[in-house]
């Protein structure tokens, strides 16, 4: 089974509430974008305005490989049409405040299966339709851990054990999946010669927010946690983001398996093998809910408290860990997350012979998930 194989085989839209207004700061746009990232469309909207990345406020970000319809808001005023490279946004109106992960209420994918065998396509309707009714456990897919290095300690990690210069250092040489020739370079480089802050300020690529950072070292070359906070506020919220929902997976398997035992199945998602359950509805509560990963989250389950202890001692961490303290413009977020997930409206067509494939076949499936759940999930599911 293949899937993303070309960005028309994932289709994945916004349904929102936009808080639209006669008057307001803030345009609100639809966007259009195919085989880019959230982030470079908010940075080509804020070449085109002229105007600081902070003021085009996206609520959540979407795939890079697919084709994507959400929604920004821009603070001040904007053309009834902004385009750039792989994108097309078009004003809807105006609005008192910014875009907020809160107004989504879900997200509808449209995806194409290629590559199926004929025993494939015939199945995954009913696997479907069984996910669909029993549901699966909601962990984060790999999307939200770009910034975790196989062997690494993840930068949020280091941020909240409060060490400034391992989070700094990480920053500047661990490489990233979709990192640019450029910055590879400039990582490498940063590995052998930190702490050598004029020779890395004259590699480091241009624009970016190293130089910024480097600036900085050059006064002060040990003023890390001051220059930890120098780095983009919208990077240190995902390193954070990224860390808090590792852990979150890891709580969340842990609690599955005390209840329902070894499972029968496993997918892996940031290097850790996650467990897969069939008929989760008929042995927990299919609005059971685990809290993030925080200092002040409160587990009143016993069973649940001793998961938490255990995966945060197996990390050298306690809850009151679980705030950077050290940082001064980004936090962790709070709040509980469902830990099932039912995949809605599902719909699936009937097979078709391959384009892309010959001898296989294809489907194309449709389902709505709540914001902050993967498709790719899902589909990881079928596959298994």
């Amino acid at each position: 089974m293949r899937y993303k194989v070309q960005p028309e085989d994932f289709i994945v839209e916004e349904r929102i509430r936009l808080p639209l207004a006669p008057r307001g700061r803030f345009a609100i746009y639809r966007v259009h974008k195919r085989g880019v990232t959230t982030l470079s469309v908010q940075a080509q909207m804020a070449r085109t305005l002229k105007v600081p990345q902070s003021a085009i406020v996206f609520p959540a970000l979407k795939d890079k490989d697919a084709i994507a319809v959400q929604h920004v808001a821009v603070r001040g005023t904007g053309p009834g049409r902004l385009m750039g490279d792989g994108f097309v946004g078009e004003f809807l109106g105006r609005s008192p405040r910014p875009l907020a992960p809160t107004d989504i209420i879900a997200n509808r994918f449209t995806i194409v299966l290629r590559g199926l065998s004929a025993e494939e396509a015939a199945r995954i309707p009913e696997y479907l339709a069984q996910v669909a009714r029993s549901g699966l456990p909601n962990y984060f897919d790999q999307q939200r851990f770009g910034s975790l290095v196989p062997g690494e300690d993840p930068i949020g990690k280091r941020i909240l054990q409060r060490d400034a210069e391992g989070a700094l250092r990480a920053y500047f040489t661990q490489p990233f999946a979709g990192d640019p020739a450029p910055v590879r370079e400039f990582k490498a480089l940063a590995a052998t010669r930190w702490g050598d802050w004029d020779a890395l300020f004259k590699a480091a690529p241009r624009p970016s927010n190293y130089r910024s950072v480097l600036t900085y070292l050059r006064d002060h070359p040990t003023g890390y946690r001051r220059a930890l906070n120098l780095v983009t506020r919208r990077l240190l919220s995902l390193y954070l983001a990224a860390y808090q929902s590792f852990l979150w997976n890891r709580i969340a398997a842990h609690y599955l398996a005390t209840w329902l035992g070894e499972s029968p199945a496993h997918i892996e998602v940031a290097g850790e093998r996650l467990p897969l359950y069939r008929e989760l509805s008929q042995h927990l509560d299919r609005d059971a809910t685990i809290p993030l990963p925080h200092h002040r989250a409160v587990y009143a389950d016993p069973t649940l408290a001793a998961v938490v202890t255990r995966v945060l001692e197996e990390e050298g961490l306690i809850l009151s860990d679980i705030k950077a303290r050290i940082l001064k413009k980004a936090y962790l977020p709070k709040g509980e997350r469902a830990l099932l997930l039912f995949p809605q409206d599902t719909s699936i067509s009937s097979p078709q012979p391959d384009d892309l494939f010959p001898g296989r076949s294809k489907l194309t499936l449709a389902f709505t998930l709540p914001r902050g759940s993967y498709a790719t999930l899902v589909l990881k599911a079928l596959a298994r």
